[in-house]
């Protein structure tokens, strides 16, 4: 009997500690157990997180039909094949065809090169309006891998190897090149297309002249606010627009891709979501003073009166 009194008595200065701990631990003053840290819980601001504005692809308008636009002139030397229309506007001059060929029509000083000219004004103006995503000043665009986006050179750009443009899986990637000055490509330089990309998805705004070295094979739509030289064996998939100047021609193929979707991208791509961060853990509930010491004298008068009894 006097074990089973040690027992209970045991059991009750327990309890009477219990309820003591639990008072102490205050709201205020507890430490968080387990991993965590100070501070706030860092939230996304949406479900997807902020989204990026995509590269718009500009509608090519009455110049659709165009593999070559010049202002002034549009001169050949060699077996040149222009795969679509070839137009002059305001000039009138077109020299070389023959022996070059074109596949479409010849329209000079006309209705339709004129209607061409305000369309690649219009695009010209869209495409150097967009936001840059990144700016790759002073970097040779060769050996690059490139995600669509918008990418911006303050001046000069240059493509010396190979430059490729990845799509991701989307027929309808654009990629826009923003270029304040020339555009030059080395000898034998390229612009590969992988993951579904393709040249109707690459524009080159280009603040001044471009010029594609001997046996490039470039891609995509250049819109030049000067002239564009083709050299030698220098081939193009994609369109070539020279807003104020000639376009000049050497044995050249040049192929009309036209502009993917003309709108912008049907799946913007997200940044990614910041990663919480643990708070501090939640607060122990506590009993309130006055409610502990009534607990422990009923506590210890429950505790005599089983001994007693004893």
């Amino acid at each position: 009997m006097r074990q089973t009194a040690c027992r209970t008595l045991s059991l009750l200065t327990a309890a009477v500690a219990l309820a003591s701990v639990g008072c102490e631990s205050r709201s205020s003053q507890r430490t968080p157990t387990g991993a965590s840290e100070p501070g706030p819980v860092a939230r996304a601001p949406s479900n997807k997180g902020p989204v990026r504005v995509m590269a718009v692809a500009p509608p090519l308008g009455a110049a659709g039909s165009f593999g070559v636009l010049a202002s002034s002139t549009a001169t050949n030397t060699g077996p040149t094949v222009v795969n679509g229309d070839l137009g002059v506007s305001p000039g009138s001059a077109v020299t070389g065809f023959p022996p070059g060929i074109v596949t479409g029509t010849i329209q000079v000083a006309n209705a339709a090169s004129l209607a061409a000219q305000t369309s690649i004004t219009t695009a010209y103006n869209a495409l150097a309006g967009q936001a840059c995503d990144i700016n790759l000043t002073g970097q040779d665009l060769g050996g690059l891998t490139l995600t669509p986006g918008t990418y911006c050179f303050s001046s000069s750009a240059q493509l010396t190897g190979t430059l490729t443009l990845n799509g991701l899986g989307n027929p309808g990637a654009v990629w826009v090149f923003q270029i304040g000055s020339t555009l030059t490509t080395a000898s034998g330089s390229r612009v590969a297309f992988v993951n579904a990309g393709q040249g109707c998805g690459a524009f080159w705004q280009v603040g001044s002249s471009a010029t594609l070295g001997t046996g490039t094979a470039f891609s995509g739509n250049v819109l030049a606010l000067a002239s564009i030289t083709l050299t030698t064996g220098a081939t193009s998939t994609g369109a070539m627009f020279a807003r104020n100047g000639a376009v000049t021609m050497d044995s050249n193929v040049i192929s009309v891709v036209g502009s993917c979707g003309a709108g912008p991208q049907p799946t913007p791509t997200p940044f990614p979501t910041p990663t919480p961060t643990p708070g501090p853990l939640p607060p122990v509930p506590a009993l309130p003073e006055v409610a502990m010491w009534t607990l422990m004298v009923i506590l210890l008068v429950t505790g005599a009166v089983v001994l007693a009894r004893r």
